[in-house]
């Protein structure tokens, strides 16, 4: 038996922004925010731009563990960023200052990726949101792959947090998405056959010098290539923990979903890769405020029945493990709020970027039992 009778193991990636609080572009301070955080040694690392930091959870059973983590580290760097002028940010991409060329972190791996991306990687302050969830082989996360993929749309349109480029409105909820797509390797992966066939691509994509390694495979789903995990990339950064974290055992419980599918004999659906990511970038520009498009049926509905539709396949799971009263309150925040996207735009247009910094500052160390 694949499904998991116990809390099937999870954990949360999460990446930050580093904003000048007066004018909220981004300021290159990873370093020295990491150095004043010695207690969180191991759990705070460089990301691709000086601007940016990212923090993971250890692996966990239940979400209060993931959401207790992910609140200390937000309350303690959140603390230290304010010392020195900065507002540690849970955005998708800066509002505004995304026209200057990042300063890339002193890493050698970093430095090739900047001389093979050149301009496409020059104005990547994207940030993301990573949820690893254990698989029992590579072989049952291909299945898994396949099995997520009808649900990409709806996932990223609940996590939209990226609205705002330049100082301006794109039009779409998460132009991270959009922005992401300019990488060699994007998009929601084609259907493998099997593990062996997943592993025989990525190491044509790195042999033929496409990608420098596996960790570029900027697909929005993936195998890890460091734990036993399958990990959905799709998410930008969340404005709040407590968000994050639900989102996080949602994931959970479609993968759990998933495998107990293919436990079961449960063909693969079948849906055209093109309708697939025609279907995520339509939910990028529209999140939660209009249609989505389901990639089973190829047909739009409003995109609350969507999320309605794919949380009613995973019910027994989030009553099994547990989850089903805090999915409840993430719902009821999304229909009252919007996704966060949303919440970004009405700072934005009430109260500038002053308005927007304190929407940061003050959804960053939010109660998270609220």
């Amino acid at each position: 038996m694949l499904a998991a009778k116990y809390p099937r193991p999870f954990g949360v990636e999460e990446e930050y922004l580093l904003l000048d609080a007066a004018d909220g572009r981004p300021v290159d301070r990873a370093a020295e925010l990491i150095l004043a955080m010695p207690e969180r040694a191991g759990q705070t690392e460089h990301e691709y731009f000086t601007s940016q930091i990212e923090t993971a959870t250890p692996v966990c059973h239940e979400a209060y563990e993931a959401e207790e983590s992910l609140m200390r580290f937000r309350v303690l760097a959140s603390r230290e960023a304010s010392f020195r002028g900065v507002v540690l940010a849970g955005t998708g991409l800066p509002a505004t200052g995304g026209e200057t060329a990042g300063t890339v972190s002193p890493k050698r791996r970093y430095h090739l990726i900047e001389l093979q991306m050149r301009e496409a990687a020059a104005h990547q302050y994207s940030t993301g949101m990573h949820v690893h969830v254990e698989v029992p082989s590579p072989d049952a996360g291909i299945e898994v792959l396949a099995r997520l993929a009808r649900w990409a749309p709806v996932l990223l349109a609940m996590t939209a947090n990226s609205p705002l480029w330049c100082g301006e409105t794109t039009g779409f909820a998460s132009w991270r998405h959009v922005m992401g797509l300019a990488w060699p390797v994007s998009g929601y992966p084609h259907g493998f056959e099997n593990a062996q066939d997943y592993l025989r691509s990525v190491a044509s994509l790195i042999e033929t010098g496409i990608v420098p390694d596996a960790g570029l495979l900027t697909w929005v789903a993936r195998l890890s290539a460091n734990y036993p995990t399958v990990e959905l990339r799709i998410a930008d950064a969340q404005l709040e923990a407590r968000d994050a974290v639900a989102f996080a055992v949602i994931v959970r419980a479609l993968v759990d979903r998933a495998l107990a599918d293919y436990t079961n004999g449960i063909s693969r659906p079948q849906y055209p890769l093109a309708i697939v990511n025609g279907a995520n970038w339509t939910a990028a520009r529209n999140g939660l405020g209009s249609e989505l498009i389901d990639p089973l049926s190829a047909e739009s509905s409003p995109a609350f029945d969507l999320v309605d539709r794919m949380l009613g396949t995973i019910e027994t799971e989030l009553d099994r493990f547990g989850d089903r009263n805090r999915i409840d309150r993430y719902l009821r925040r999304l229909r009252e709020g919007g996704d966060p996207a949303n919440r970004q735009r009405a700072a934005y247009e009430s109260a500038g970027m002053a308005g927007l910094l304190e929407l940061y500052r003050a959804a960053g160390v939010a109660d998270a039992a609220a």
